[in-house]
């Protein structure tokens, strides 16, 4: 007896991945993804922290290169175990290892652009090098047809391994260079395989899962907005102005969250490839933004009482809304409801795009900070309420396309 328990620990322990395919369309979110999420707050915030106290060109720049890194270890290591995952001892192991490199990352993101790059960037290989191992081992299982995509997978992660790691001994502009383009090359490669590969298609099936572990990703980076605001209200003045413009600013978190979950939460993408990459690829984008928002909220109360706002502030958060709703649009075509509810999607899509255009016209006009987040409110206020009416019309709100229900695999 004693020895048939420990054979089916042993079993349960470390039983092999799912393989390519064995997509599980009903599956749930579970707290083991919940708490890989909660590590990423900590990196994220680092990042954002370096950002809110020099807001130059050169500090932006970094910035977009670091969360890029950031936001491609959170696809890598989530999409593991949306697609490959189980629940066994196996996976929960291995998802706290990586916990545990990403806690020590995030030590080092906060001067990752200056005396901590070199730590950043071997840690940041080490990390890359596990997911290298645990991609493989779901290579061997997969049938053959998938081999030419995984083979890919695995080549573009073995190349990101040398050049982060190499980065690690180059000096600092060249080393946000190799940054720069390490991301740009995951972008290109994850679009590329989308529009190319019949297995990525078949692979990277989209699920209710997925989408709310995407949804998730978005809600913890708004959770900077909240933090750049009441970390800008502790070292501010804390009089009239500089709460209500505290107040306003926190407004525009608010925006990002309806404008995101109304338009693009919940909802699909079309099953096909290119549909898949291009969903997954335009929340860079918005996650960046609502990100960057959140650090010049720090900015914005530090100058409450100004005439007009800093520029580099002023475009930091025009910009980022832009850039943000630019996201959103990208995102919305690519979802099964666009296809669904065209005479819904259409004038949306126009609308936001619009929206985006006078975001930077606010920013362009740098008025005073409390006047500059309530435009940028107004901006995302109008958007909603186009987004409620065009719904609406079409007797479509509240309502999200559900996937088809598919038996469980295990």
């Amino acid at each position: 007896m004693q020895t048939r328990t420990i054979d089916r620990f042993r079993d349960w322990f470390w039983r092999p991945p799912r393989a390519h395919g064995e997509t599980i369309r009903n599956r749930t979110v579970s707290n083991l993804e919940l708490l890989y999420d909660l590590v990423y707050v900590a990196i994220v915030g680092q990042a954002a922290s370096t950002l809110a106290v020099d807001i130059t060109a050169r500090a932006a720049l970094e910035f977009a290169a670091i969360f890029g890194m950031i936001w491609i270890a959170w696809v890598n290591g989530s999409l593991y175990v949306e697609l490959h995952g189980r629940e066994d001892g196996r996976t929960r192991a291995l998802v706290f290892v990586q916990i545990g490199i990403l806690a020590l990352l995030a030590v080092f993101t906060g001067s990752a652009g200056g005396d901590s790059g070199r730590n950043f960037a071997l840690v940041y290989a080490l990390f890359l090098a596990l997911q290298v191992w645990l991609w493989h081992s779901v290579r061997r299982l997969d049938e053959p047809e998938y081999m030419t995509v995984t083979g890919l997978w695995l080549a573009g992660m073995g190349i990101s391994v040398v050049v982060v790691l190499a980065s690690a001994f180059l000096a600092p502009d060249a080393r946000l260079v190799a940054w720069i383009a390490y991301g740009l090359g995951w972008v290109v490669g994850i679009k590329v395989l989308g529009g190319r590969s019949v297995m990525f298609q078949r692979g990277v099936s989209p699920s209710e899962s997925m989408v709310e572990r995407f949804g998730l990703f978005t809600i913890i980076v708004l959770g900077e907005v909240v933090i750049g605001v009441v970390d800008g209200l502790s070292h501010a003045e804390q009089d009239v102005i500089t709460i209500a413009t505290g107040a306003l600013a926190l407004i525009v978190g608010f925006g990002f969250w309806w404008m995101y979950f109304d338009v693009v939460g919940r909802r699909l993408p079309r099953p096909t490839g290119s549909s898949v990459a291009t969903w997954i690829l335009a929340h860079l984008p918005i996650t960046l933004a609502i990100s960057a928002a959140g650090a010049g909220m720090v900015g914005l109360l530090e100058h409450a009482h100004d005439a007009a706002t800093p520029p580099g502030t002023a475009w930091l958060l025009s910009g980022a809304v832009a850039l943000g709703l630019g996201g959103i649009v990208v995102a919305a075509l690519a979802l099964d409801d666009a296809s669904r509810l065209p005479a819904v999607y259409r004038p949306l899509i126009v609308a936001i795009a619009v929206g985006a255009v006078a975001a930077l016209a606010v920013g362009w006009l740098a008025p005073a900070p409390w006047l500059l987040a309530l435009l940028l409110d107004a901006i995302l206020t109008v958007l909603w309420l186009v987004v409620i009416a065009a719904f609406l019309r079409a007797d479509a709100w509240g309502e999200a396309h559900p996937s088809e229900a598919q038996p469980a695999t295990e």
